[in-house]
């Protein structure tokens, strides 16, 4: 695939996004944290700030995705994240920084994330083959995990010597060479012209549509289950590395190390494994990963330092992993059965459905971290995705799909 020079160009800007978002990965909740002193419940609404405009824009943003073009969608929403970004390290400068200016940086990332994100994703399947996508997904997803391998020890590296706040200036160069790399690449699409243009009839369609597929509403359960839990363990596990274990900037940047290894190892064997065992094996086998991960740190003694930090780089080992196996097999499945004039419409449905656990995950995170303790949040998100992986097993509907479905089959 990497011989398509269109895909290769695709591929290098998901890379180099992919080196600047670790740097806000581990910056924006460390500025939080540790310069903002911000409580569990605080870090919870973080969370659910980035995650809340999924719940309010994401259907209608699928509307009008089906009407424009997507690239340009692409580039402006890599534009505004890159703004977004730069103006904490302006606002710390000028000593104007506070949660409320956190909350708000949070929320307008969401904000993109649920148009320019959903876009991002037709624009793979406008340079790539249908039967490609689980192949595709798996190289973009390698491309982000080899940034995940090397972003958090850079950024650890670099937050410890300029500091959280400044350190998001990277992720904002980032952005803004991934979109020159994205701006004027080739596609083919085309939008047609429509003289029979109804909003809310074209939103009911796509809703109809997703109802109407018994494995798309397998796949929307089962994984907005699973975003929860993702959710309620983002909300704690900066504090819980930070403050039980006590780990330095730099230290919690080596332990997100983990988070790429794990997610190269699943990025390289994901498209065999779905291969031989099955996309909806595959993708319930990285349920089960990440359950394990959560569990790690619950399970590991209180008063052993080394054991605990042991715990957490082995929690993100097995998450990464995971996650990768969840959402290679996940978006491919989904995009398979889907046709084309539908495509924006189901990919802003199913995120809005798996996204919308999101929000009342990442608090209830952070009130349990706060009122009982934060290796309590991650113990009980371990049993949740366990309990999640048995029942999805269980259903026939998920894993069955030993191959990609077709248009025609749906």
């Amino acid at each position: 695939m990497l011989r398509d020079p269109v895909y290769r160009r695709l591929f290098g800007s998901v890379l180099i996004a992919s080196l600047g978002q670790q740097v806000t990965l581990l910056a924006l909740p460390l500025t939080a944290a540790l310069l903002l002193q911000a409580s569990p419940t605080q870090m919870g609404w973080l969370i659910a700030m980035e995650t809340l405009p999924f719940a309010l824009l994401s259907l209608p943003a699928g509307v009008w995705l089906d009407r424009v073009r997507k690239l340009p969608v692409v580039v402006a929403g890599e534009l505004l994240v890159a703004l977004s970004v730069a103006s904490v390290a302006a606002s710390w400068w000028l000593g104007w920084l506070g949660m409320p200016w956190m909350y708000a940086v949070a929320f307008l990332i969401g904000a993109v994330n649920a148009s320019a994100g959903s876009a991002s994703q037709i624009v793979l399947m406008q340079v790539v083959p249908r039967d490609k996508l689980v192949q595709a997904h798996a190289r973009n997803a390698l491309a982000s995990s080899g940034a995940e391998v090397m972003g958090p020890g850079l950024a650890g590296l670099l937050i410890k010597l300029v500091g959280a706040p400044l350190a998001l200036l990277l992720d904002a160069l980032a952005l803004l060479s991934s979109a020159a790399i994205l701006r004027g690449l080739p596609v083919h699409e085309t939008v047609a012209p429509r003289r029979d243009v109804s909003f809310g009839r074209d939103l009911r369609e796509g809703l109809r549509f997703v109802s109407g597929q018994r494995l798309l509403v397998a796949l929307a359960a089962a994984v907005g289950v699973w975003q929860l839990c993702h959710h309620a363990a983002q909300a704690v596990q900066i504090l819980y590395a930070s403050r039980t274990l006590g780990l330095s900037e730099q230290a919690v940047g080596l332990c997100y190390v983990g988070l790429g290894v794990g997610t190269v190892a699943a990025s390289t064997l994901g498209d065999r494994l779905s291969q031989r065992h099955g996309p909806g094996p595959t993708l319930v086998l990285g349920f089960a990963m990440c359950s394990a991960g959560w569990l790690l740190p619950a399970l590991t003694p209180p008063g052993s330092a080394a054991l605990g930090v042991a715990g957490f780089a082995g929690m993100m080992v097995l998450t990464g992993a995971g996650a990768v196996l969840v959402f290679i097999n996940f978006l491919a499945l989904r995009q398979a059965v889907t046709p084309e004039p539908l495509l924006g419409r189901m990919t802003t449905t199913m995120r809005w459905l798996i996204l919308l656990p999101g929000v009342p995950g990442a608090l209830l995170g952070g009130w349990i971290g706060e009122h009982v303790s934060l290796r309590a949040t991650l113990a009980c998100v371990g049993l949740t995705a366990a309990l999640l992986a048995l029942l999805a097993w269980r259903t026939g509907v998920i894993r069955n799909v030993r191959e990609l479905p077709s248009t025609a089959e749906a």
